[in-house]
C-alpha cells in the first residue's frame, strides 16, 4: 500500500523519483478515437494507438484497436468494458479483454481497470490490475481548456509465463493539456513517462509525447 500511495503521489508531481539508475528512451504515441451515443446513459467508443519506439532499444511499435461500451450509473460514476487486439512490431501480439471503473470528483479523476491478457504463445492467460488518479482543471471561462496530469500503477496478479514477474510493474505518468474544439471534437497533448521496473537491473524508462483527438457522432 505504501509503495502504492508513493508512486501515485511522485507521477501526480511527474518527476522521475528514481533511486536506481535508469535506461532511457525516446518514443511518440497516437492516440485517436471515436465515440457515440446509443441511448442517454450508454455510449460505444473505438479507441486506436500507434506508439512508435526506437529500433535500438528493444521495445517494438505498437498498435492497437479497441472497442468500449460505456454505461454511466451517475453523472460521476461509469462503468466499462472493452474488448482489444494489440499488435506488437516483431513481438509477440495480443488480445485483451477489459473493465473499468471510472469516477469524477470536482477536479479529481480516478479510474480502475482489469485486463485479462492472451499473449500469443504465451504459457496462459494474463491478470493484471491498473489504478489511476489524476486531476483535470478548466483553465479557462469557458471551460474550452484544462491542465490535466494523472499517474497510474501496473500491478501484475498473474504472469502470462510461468515464473514471470508479479506485483508492482510499470508506473506511468502523464500531464498536458486538453481541448475541446467544438461540441463533438476534442484534442489532447501532454508529455508521457512511462517506468517499467527491473530487478537487478537498471528501470526501463519511455518518453513520449503524446497527442490524443476524439470525435463524438
Amino acid at each position: 500500500m505504501k509503495k502504492l500511495v508513493a508512486a501515485l503521489g511522485l507521477g501526480l508531481l511527474v518527476t522521475p523519483g528514481t533511486a536506481l539508475a535508469t535506461d532511457d528512451d525516446f518514443e511518440f504515441w497516437l492516440n485517436p478515437a471515436v465515440g457515440f451515443d446509443l441511448d442517454e446513459d450508454t455510449s460505444m467508443e473505438f479507441e486506436t494507438a500507434q506508439r512508435f519506439r526506437d529500433a535500438g532499444n528493444g521495445r517494438p511499435d505498437t498498435y492497437f484497436f479497441r472497442l468500449w461500451v460505456n454505461q454511466a450509473l451517475s453523472d460521476s460514476v461509469t462503468i466499462q468494458g472493452a474488448v482489444e487486439r494489440r499488435l506488437n512490431d516483431g513481438g509477440s501480439d495480443e488480445t485483451r479483454v477489459m473493465q473499468q471503473l471510472s469516477t469524477r470528483h470536482g477536479i479529481l479523476r480516478t479510474r480502475l481497470r482489469l485486463e485479462e491478457r492472451f499473449v500469443d504463445n504465451a504459457d496462459r492467460m494474463g491478470l493484471r490490475i491498473r489504478p489511476r488518479i489524476g486531476i483535470a482543471v478548466p483553465i479557462d471561462p469557458e471551460g474550452r481548456w484544462s491542465f490535466e496530469t494523472d499517474a497510474e500503477l501496473f500491478f501484475t496478479l498473474r504472469s502470462n509465463n510461468r515464473g514471470g514477474d508479479t506485483g508492482a510493474t510499470t508506473l506511468r505518468t502523464q500531464i498536458g493539456f486538453g481541448y475541446d474544439i467544438s461540441d463533438r471534437v476534442s484534442l489532447s497533448v501532454a508529455y508521457l513517462r512511462n517506468q517499467d521496473f527491473e530487478d537487478n537491473a537498471p528501470d526501463e524508462v519511455g518518453h513520449a509525447p503524446i497527442i490524443g483527438i476524439e470525435y463524438a457522432f
